[in-house]
C-alpha cells in the first residue's frame, strides 16, 4: 500500500510542537525521578555512574594526550630557554677562572723561582738586590746575561750574582735600569777560586763552553774529580766561599768544573754587596774583558800562583 505524501511530517510535528511546550517540565521530572532512585538505591547509582566512567575514561585519555604533549612542549621549551641561560654563564665563568688558572700557574712559577734563591743565604750584613733576568747573551760578550735591575736600584760594576745554587757571575755594565752579568762560562771572565778540599788556590777561566777550566794551580796541587769549588776572596772581587761548582774531570792537565748553576732555567738572580771595589776601571774607553780586572797574563803574578 503506498504512503501518501507528507504522512510523516503531520505525525512527526504534533510530536514536536509537544517536546517544545513541555520539554522543561520533562527534564525536570526526569532530574527529580534520578534524585529518587538515587536516595532509593545508591548502589544502583553508583554501578552507573562507574559504568558511564568506564566508557568515558578511553575517550578522556585520547583527548588528554594532546595536551599532554602540548604541555610537554611547553616545559621541553623552558628547560631549553633555562639551559641556554645557564650555558653561557657557566662560559662566562669558565672563562674567568681560565684568566686565573694562568695568573696562579705564572705566580706559582715565579714563587717557585724565588722561593730557590732562598737555598744560598748571603751574611746577615750583606745588601742584596733581587732581578729577573730579561735576556742573554749580547754586546762584547758570549756568554752574559741581561737583568731588570740598574743603577736606578742601586747596582754597580762588580757586584756577585749569584742564585739559589751558586755563583753566577759579576756585574761589569749598569745602565739606569738595567745592567749585563758576565757568566763563569764567558772567555772573559777569570775568577780566583780554590779546593775546598786541599786549599789549593787556582783561577776559573771560562772558555765559551758549559765547563769552565781551572788554570795557574800550584805544581803540587792534588785535584781531584768531586772536589768542590768555591771563591777564594782574591784580587778583591768576590767574597771567599762562594760555591761555584765540582771538578767533573782531568784530562791531560785539563781541569773542567761542573757549575751549580743550572744556566737553561736560570731566571731570578740575586747580586750581592759585600762593599768590595777590586774592579779595575777600564781604561781608554774600552770594555773590561775579566770580571777580575786584570789581564789573564798577569793573573799568577798578581795572586801569587805558580802556572802550571
Amino acid at each position: 500500500m503506498a504512503r501518501r505524501p507528507g504522512s510523516f511530517t503531520s505525525v512527526a510535528q504534533p510530536v514536536r510542537s509537544f517536546w517544545s511546550r513541555f520539554a522543561f517540565a520533562l527534564l525536570l521530572a526526569g532530574a527529580f525521578a534520578l534524585m529518587l532512585l538515587g536516595k532509593a538505591d545508591i548502589l544502583l547509582v553508583e554501578r552507573f555512574r562507574t559504568g558511564v566512567a568506564d566508557v568515558l575514561a578511553p575517550v578522556l585519555e585520547v583527548l588528554s594526550r594532546p595536551a599532554a604533549s602540548v604541555a610537554d612542549t611547553v616545559a621541553a621549551a623552558r628547560r631549553l630557554r633555562d639551559l641556554r641561560a645557564e650555558n653561557e654563564r657557566l662560559r662566562v665563568d669558565n672563562e674567568r677562572l681560565e684568566r686565573w688558572q694562568h695568573v696562579a700557574r705564572r705566580l706559582e712559577a715565579e714563587n717557585k723561582a724565588l722561593r730557590a734563591l732562598t737555598n744560598f743565604v748571603p751574611e746577615p750584613n750583606v745588601a742584596f738586590i733581587t732581578a729577573r733576568v730579561i735576556a742573554d747573551a749580547g754586546g762584547a760578550f758570549v756568554r752574559s746575561a741581561m737583568i731588570n735591575a740598574g743603577a736606578e736600584q742601586g747596582v754597580r760594576r762588580g757586584l756577585a750574582a749569584v742564585s739559589g745554587d751558586g755563583l753566577v757571575g759579576g756585574v761589569v755594565e749598569v745602565g739606569g735600569r738595567h745592567a749585563r752579568i758576565l757568566l763563569i762560562t764567558d772567555l772573559n771572565s777569570q775568577i780566583p777560586v780554590v779546593v775546598e778540599r786541599t786549599r789549593d788556590p787556582a783561577v776559573l777561566a771560562g772558555d765559551n763552553t758549559r765547563l769552565p777550566r781551572l788554570v795557574y794551580l800550584p805544581q803540587n796541587a792534588q785535584v781531584l774529580a768531586g772536589d768542590r769549588i768555591v771563591t777564594s776572596g782574591h784580587g778583591g772581587v768576590f767574597p771567599p766561599g762562594l760555591p761555584i761548582g765540582v771538578v767533573t774531570s782531568i784530562d791531560e792537565g785539563a781541569i773542567k768544573v761542573m757549575p751549580y748553576v743550572d744556566w737553561n732555567r736560570l731566571e731570578y738572580i740575586r747580586l750581592l754587596d759585600y762593599g768590595l771595589d777590586g774592579v779595575v776601571k777600564p781604561s781608554g774607553g774600552q770594555p773590561p774583558f775579566s770580571v777580575m780586572g786584570p789581564e789573564r797574563s798577569d793573573q799568577g803574578r798578581l795572586l801569587g800562583l805558580g802556572a802550571r
